[in-house]
């Protein structure tokens, strides 16, 4: 009987505690945000921004490996794919870890926040300030529960569905048009917690299947940044092995794409 007392208090206070800690994470996104970096391009042409884009890596800094900064893994992987891997400099303006560099017609900034994920988006606003980049050219990568491991889409704005890293970027930038690419991580196996199954490091066998998650995940990001019409671009649920095939505002506009096992 006490027991079950007990667990009927911690029900009735997790809603309130859930509301504390997010107000919370607002006022500590408020409290970071309150200076902006000047803008670096002031003295572009308007039109300039348009070929202006920024990719971001979410994640913790210092838990490379983890399944929480899948984000960054990629945005690694993307780097070096540019021929950038060791172009990285901190810049404390935007709270980050930044490359400038060039594809095709495109400059293309890439962003490591160096924040705690829950206020990634302080570093991706101060950044989107700085460069002169509009939120709806700014993708987001990003580690998904709903999407078991192995598969990995682009979703075209919408709602964090959860994912404290976007609502922090949401928050901060004031809107939910950044489209993101997540990568599946999958849910925790039986009673295992959802915190500590997302900051857990990835097995060897899983990791074998994220190096293949990675280098299909880039190929998809590179169509999509220089694609003139992005909402064509290959789809949610696409699965990343080389054996398989398979939000603007809310409402959010997925395109779904599967690929099945040959």
């Amino acid at each position: 009987m006490r027991g079950k007392v007990w667990a009927a208090v911690t029900q009735a206070f997790k809603l309130p505690m859930a509301l504390i800690r997010r107000m919370m994470t607002k006022l500590i996104n408020r409290v970071l945000m309150s200076r902006l970096p000047p803008p670096k391009m002031a003295g572009q042409a308007i039109v300039d921004c348009n070929r202006r884009k920024m990719v971001v890596g979410l994640g913790n800094p210092g838990m490379n490996g983890s399944r929480h900064s899948v984000g960054m893994a990629v945005l690694t992987t993307l780097a070096e794919r540019l021929g950038a891997p060791d172009s990285w400099r901190s810049d404390r303006q935007v709270s980050g870890e930044v490359i400038v560099t060039h594809l095709q017609d495109i400059q293309l900034v890439l962003l490591r926040p160096k924040l705690l994920m829950n206020v990634n988006g302080v570093s991706v606003a101060k950044a989107a300030s700085k460069y002169l980049i509009s939120p709806e050219h700014i993708l987001l990568i990003h580690d998904e529960l709903d999407k078991p491991l192995g598969k990995f889409g682009i979703k075209h704005g919408g709602s964090a569905r959860g994912h404290n890293g976007v609502r922090s970027c949401v928050d901060c930038l004031h809107t939910d048009v950044m489209p993101r690419l997540r990568i599946g991580i999958g849910r925790p196996p039986g009673k295992t917690p959802v915190d500590r199954y997302v900051l857990g490091r990835f097995s060897q066998e899983e990791q074998n299947v994220l190096d293949s998650v990675m280098k299909q995940s880039v190929d998809v990001l590179l169509t999509y940044i220089t694609d003139s019409q992005p909402q064509t671009s290959p789809a949610e649920g696409r699965r990343a092995s080389h054996k398989n095939k398979s939000r603007t505002l809310s409402p959010p506009q997925d395109t779904t794409e599967e690929q099945k096992q040959s």
